[in-house]
């Protein structure tokens, strides 16, 4: 989220990223606080800044990674270092600014579904080539549960509707563990709330059968080029093995 943070500082702790790891680190950058209001006073450097100073802060970091001896400042490491920056958004501003600088486009259909659609056609109708880009590159996101029984996969998901819950009641904690309903946890009203964030076409749970169709259809309706997985599962275990069933269906 980079108006929480200096582009000049980003481009140093990702230019270290880099050195470290050459050629597996890619930079998304988004506009939003990505948090609540006390957290995003407590991270901004510039209290008179907002999410309006994004398109002038991923051109000053963009320059930073760039680099060059005419450069007054420089960031140390990150100058001259090639590192993929992906824009991601959840409307129609991030979409436009990834189109007219040439950049990748992460759209978060994982939580906000409504808008994907129309945020793809906007970055594609007006991208234009870039250094870094000769096409448009669209990558949705996607919240993915894999089990072996589509009744356990429904059981690991109330973690995440315990989640999303907690986040419209502003109530941040912890991780809750599975439940064996909603029913009495959520009023009908928040649930509908939730399963319109959380729509079927991008939050897929079940069976590898069920997703491997749902993952196609998803592919097939925006034309992705990547996929970007979201799973929340209260126990490691249970992520990791969702994770082991989407290898699987990669190959």
């Amino acid at each position: 989220m980079l108006p929480n943070h200096a582009p000049l500082i980003v481009a140093e702790q990702f230019g270290t990223l880099d050195a470290m790891y050459p050629d597996r680190i890619d930079l998304g950058l988004g506009r939003a606080p990505g948090t609540d209001q006390p957290t995003m006073w407590a991270l901004r450097r510039n209290r008179n800044g907002s999410a309006d100073d994004f398109p002038r802060e991923v051109t000053e970091l963009q320059a930073y990674f760039k680099g060059g001896e005419d450069m007054r400042v420089r960031a140390y490491p990150g100058d001259g270092q090639d590192i993929p920056i992906w824009l991601l958004g959840s409307s129609g501003f991030s979409a436009q600014l990834s189109a007219q600088k040439g950049l990748p486009f992460s759209f978060a259909s994982h939580f906000a579904p409504g808008y994907l659609i129309p945020a793809l056609e906007l970055y594609r109708s007006g991208f234009q080539p870039s250094d870094q880009l000769a096409n448009p590159h669209a990558m949705p996101g996607a919240n993915v549960i894999i089990a072996e029984t589509q009744e356990e996969a429904d059981h690991l998901a109330t973690t995440h509707f315990q989640q999303f819950l907690s986040i419209i009641r502003d109530e941040r904690g912890k991780v809750k563990p599975p439940v064996e309903s909603m029913d009495g946890i959520w009023t009908p009203t928040e649930k509908q709330y939730v399963f319109r964030a959380l729509d079927p076409k991008t939050t897929i749970i079940g069976t590898p059968d069920k997703v491997r169709e749902g993952l196609r259809s998803l592919i097939e309706l925006t034309q992705a080029d990547e996929l970007i997985i979201n799973t929340v599962a209260y126990d490691f275990k249970d992520r990791l093995r969702s994770f082991e069933y989407l290898a699987d269906m990669m190959e």
